[in-house]
Parts: C-alpha cells; structure tokens; sequence
C-alpha cells in the first residue's frame, strides 16, 4: 500500500470509529480524585456519562491510548521543523494543546 494511500486510510478509519463513538465535550470530574468521571456535553445542554457509553465508546478510547504519543509527537516535530507549517498539523496541536492545559 502507498503511503499516501495509508494515511487516508488511518484517517478514514478515525472518522469512522469517532463517528460510532459518545460524542460531545468530554471533561474529567466527579467526586473521587482517584476515579474521576468523563462526562460527554451536548449543545443542547444534555449530558451523558461516558461509562454509560462505554459499548460505543472503547474502540475509541483504545484506539488513542498512550500507544499513539510517540508517533503523534514525531509528527508535530516534524511539521514544526518544517518549511511550511502543516494546516492540519497546526490545527491538531491547538485542539490538543486547549485540551491539554
């Protein structure tokens, strides 16, 4: 398979898997610092436990595990050492970086 070819596909496969899983604002809170709840906002105002979504949600939450941070970060290495900087990489590090702190 061509590169090219690969990266659609991976990305192809990202949309579709977030696609089927809880969707929403995700934010970690509730009572216990130990085990916090991840709770999924929606625009009109409803919320939804994502542990009660977990069937929908897992393939998701696998799929970004910390198996993901070494390659992520030798992408946005790389496209900040670059001539030009990468839309979609700038784009993808300024979500992360508002969800990160």
């Amino acid at each position: 398979m061509r590169e090219r070819d690969e990266l659609l596909a991976v990305a192809e496969g990202i949309e579709r898997l977030a696609g089927v899983s809880t969707g929403g604002d995700w934010r970690g809170g509730g009572l216990l610092a130990t085990r916090p709840d991840v709770v999924a906002r929606f625009p009109d105002g409803s919320a939804e436990h994502v542990a009660e979504a977990r069937a929908r949600s897992a393939r998701w939450i696998a799929a970004f595990s910390p198996s993901v941070a070494a390659p992520l970060v030798a992408w946005l290495r790389s496209a900040a050492q670059a001539e030009d900087v990468d839309p979609a990489a700038l784009e993808f590090a300024r979500v992360l970086g508002e969800r990160l702190g």
